[in-house]
């Protein structure tokens, strides 16, 4: 069957396509009579409006794109809900798409997002200065864009995550206070926040009057969940079960944290009796874990309908934007049996 078009219900009805599009969108020109005709018939023959048409037509399509890393991460998973719940109080709808922490994949989606003809972009980017240029032209397009998460990007425009320096270090300082002093760091390659929870990190072993050793500081790729435990297992047991180098582990992310766990259990490592765990995680099972999992816990549904909030202002406002705010959440330490 095809499709009902505008065309199609204005020769039904016997009145022009302009009358039928006023009637639909409930314009003040149109009489109550007309409008309840062409109302009631459009539901009759379930009409559908062409927002692309329409979007052609006004120069604008009331659609926001969103990038992320990957929704099957919890914390991310918990930033889209947070968009979700901030975008259906507006007239905007979403489009989301994953960038595979690959910069060809983060391109690529861009790409796809303003063929779409988004009117505002949201970006969680896959490093500090990935695909800069191809913001930049999306912004000088009078496309605005908004960074989550991963604040530290190099792009000049608001952002909204977290304090990434005080959560590391309220992390290893409660490493600290329970005794450890050979804490191995693990986080991702050309992560965006890796720079300031290594910065904590560091702040937090310098008070403490321990000498920060490089060769407990390791990245590893997320190109492949596979990669990414042969990493950690290595690093595990050339530090531990080779030298007994480390009593402490704080990962940097919700995946390198939790999967850290589970390949320690796999090494028969105990926690936190041989190895203390902390990191920065937001699943939901961390205190059905076995050892409960201590964790830096992030907003992140607050970050989600913050940054939403703020690409709607940014695509409603009427003069340029030359000054920017960078807003930083604080985090929460919750403190389980994996590093006490």
């Amino acid at each position: 069957m095809s499709r009902t078009t505008l065309k199609d219900i204005a020769l039904e009805l016997n009145i022009s396509v302009s009358t039928v599009s006023k009637a639909l969108s409930d314009s003040y020109e149109i009489s109550e009579a007309t409008k309840k005709t062409v109302q009631e018939y459009a539901k009759k023959h379930n009409f559908h409006p062409n927002k692309l048409a329409r979007s052609l037509k006004i120069g604008k399509s009331n659609t926001i794109g969103v990038i992320v890393s990957n929704i099957s991460n919890t914390f991310v998973s918990q930033i889209l809900d947070g968009i979700q719940i901030a975008s259906q109080q507006t007239i905007y709808d979403v489009i989301f798409m994953q960038s595979r922490e690959d910069e060809r994949v983060e391109k690529n989606c861009i790409d796809v997002l303003r063929m779409r003809g988004i009117d505002g972009l949201m970006i969680a980017p896959v490093s500090s200065g990935s695909n800069i240029e191809e913001l930049k032209d999306l912004i000088k397009a009078k496309i605005p864009v908004v960074i989550f998460d991963r604040i530290n990007h190099k792009l000049d425009t608001f952002k909204v995550g977290v304090n990434n320096f005080q959560g590391a270090y309220n992390a290893t300082q409660h490493l600290i206070q329970q005794g450890k002093r050979n804490i191995l760091h693990i986080t991702g390659k050309n992560l965006g926040v890796a720079e300031e929870r290594l910065s904590g990190f560091k702040a937090a072993l310098s008070d403490a009057a321990i000498p920060f050793n490089e060769k407990h500081y390791i990245e590893c790729s997320f190109n492949s969940t596979i990669d990414l435990d042969k990493s950690i297992r290595e690093i595990i047991i050339k530090e531990y079960i080779d030298h007994k180098n480390i009593d402490a582990i704080f990962g940097a992310t919700d995946v390198i944290t939790t999967r850290t766990l589970g390949i320690l259990a796999e090494l028969r490592i105990e926690v936190p009796t041989e190895v203390a765990v902390i990191g920065f995680s937001n699943t939901q099972i961390a205190a059905s874990l076995n050892p409960a999992l201590s964790t830096v816990v992030q907003p992140a549904t607050e970050i989600g309908e913050i940054a939403t909030k703020k690409l709607i202002d940014t695509i409603n406002q009427t003069r340029p934007i030359h000054e920017f705010e960078t807003i930083e959440l604080p985090t929460q330490l919750v403190v389980r049996k994996s590093s006490l």
